[in-house]
């Protein structure tokens, strides 16, 4: 099997500790599932959002003075910062969610 880096991702963010059991006290194959697809989901969505901020850094350092593109620049890098926050935010209710699917 090839690994791939989306492969090395999923497996970082799965361990085997940290497997969810419902209230009965056993396994649920769908909430680790979902588990597993969200953290990923959320760590592409964190690695985009950091993406988008370093270029709109860099777009600021080369503006040259010009008001448009450091108009352009900035707003890139407020997006970015924003849509780091909303994934953070997103990964921590969902988290919040599962944790009280599972009974404390």
């Amino acid at each position: 099997m090839k690994e791939t880096f989306f492969y090395y991702l999923a497996e970082a963010t799965t361990k085997p500790s940290e497997q969810v059991v419902n209230v009965d006290g056993g396994d649920t194959d769908l909430q680790v599932t979902i588990k597993n697809i969200l953290s990923v989901v959320f760590a592409m969505v964190g690695i985009v959002a950091v993406i988008m901020v370093i270029i709109g850094g860099v777009s600021f350092m080369t503006s040259q003075g010009d008001a448009e593109k450091i108009k352009k620049a900035k707003n890139t890098v407020l997006f970015g910062v924003i849509g780091l926050v909303i994934s953070l935010l997103a990964f921590a209710i969902v988290s919040f969610v599962l944790t009280g699917m599972n009974g404390g």
